[in-house]
């Protein structure tokens, strides 16, 4: 599982305005449209969108979480990044039976207990400074440092440090834990999917959504995610009649082959519904993807009044990587 979150436009109108608000522009004055916030409980292996939460653009996603607490999975894992880790959270997460691997700021302070055999070692987080140096409230935790030694690589020889409530190095080793993490980014691909596919931008819809009222806003949102699940529940099925990972079939694909075969399932007994079932299942079973590259995607954009770097010529055609992410770990005692 994963919970993160992603910024919607919405039509410009006075009701989503004073609903959402809009983002500040600082000196160069209001975002051009209105936005909410969506954070999102995410089954990362089929794309499926358990849960969300709307909220305005000033609500963080750290507050939003909180309310998704509800649908996370005893005995699963989730996973987080940097900007949702808390001592509460973590402390939450173990009273729900729910285990943890996330990414932390480097200026945390994780001083080792213990060090394991595959370069990680157990620390503890407390929830104040003051704990810290009394020793008191601490929870135990396994740290996970390493770096990237490839130079093609986004954040080469930067420091990386991975959390995680999984203390077994044995039976969780910190070079599957890391390459793990980066599990995390298939809920960017969910919110591709429902964003970008299920409903595109048209010259008629200048925003992400197209409702009026915010009980518009929020009623599109949950018609755009119940759909999305729709569709990814018969890829699931697709990829279990020809025993396939549902990350293996293609969205776009199966998305088209349902709109084009709905109009055929009349309907007049169960046994059609069925065999129209099974019939689309095949199909979707074909839209097979190839390969994911091994690739990498550096954080620029081509926006000039950004807080990320400028994209820049050589940001376009990288050369091709010649190590995979695995071989370029460097583990940090």
């Amino acid at each position: 599982m994963a919970i993160d979150g992603t910024v919607l436009n919405l039509p410009d109108t006075s009701a989503n305005e004073r609903a959402f608000g809009r983002p500040s522009g600082g000196s160069r004055g209001a975002g051009a449209f209105p936005q909410c916030r969506k954070t999102s409980l995410v089954e990362l292996g089929t794309h499926v969108e358990l849960d969300f939460i709307v909220k305005p653009i000033r609500c963080g996603e750290t507050t939003a979480m909180q309310a998704l607490w509800r649908s996370v999975p005893p005995d699963s894992l989730l996973l987080w990044d940097r900007g949702f880790f808390s001592y509460s959270g973590w402390k939450t997460a173990l009273e729900r039976k729910v285990q943890l691997l996330c990414r932390v700021k480097k200026n945390l302070v994780l001083r080792p207990i213990q060090h394991l055999a595959d370069g990680s070692f157990l620390a503890k987080v407390y929830p104040k400074a003051y704990d810290r140096e009394k020793d008191r409230h601490g929870i135990v935790v396994r740290v996970i440092r390493y770096k990237l030694d490839d130079p093609q690589r986004v954040g080469h020889e930067e420091e990386h440090t991975l959390l995680t409530s999984l203390l077994d190095a044995e039976q969780s080793p910190a070079s599957e834990l890391i390459c793990l993490y980066h599990q995390r980014w298939e809920e960017e691909l969910t919110f591709d999917e429902q964003k970008t596919h299920l409903d595109p931008r048209r010259a008629s819809k200048s925003a992400n959504l197209r409702s009026e009222t915010p009980a518009g806003v929020v009623q599109e949102l949950y018609a755009l995610s119940l759909a999305h699940f729709v569709i990814r529940k018969m890829m699931f099925d697709a990829a279990q009649t020809a025993a396939l990972d549902p990350d293996q079939l293609s969205f776009t694909g199966c998305f088209q082959i349902l709109i084009t075969r709905l109009p055929e399932c009349a309907g007049s007994s169960l046994q059609s519904i069925q065999d129209w079932y099974a019939l689309v299942l095949w199909e979707m079973s074909q839209e097979l993807l190839p390969p994911r590259r091994n690739r990498i995607n550096p954080r620029v954009i081509k926006q000039k009044i950004s807080k990320w770097a400028k994209k820049r010529p050589q940001h376009f055609h990288p050369p091709p990587l010649t190590k995979t992410f695995e071989e370029s770990i460097v583990m940090l005692c």
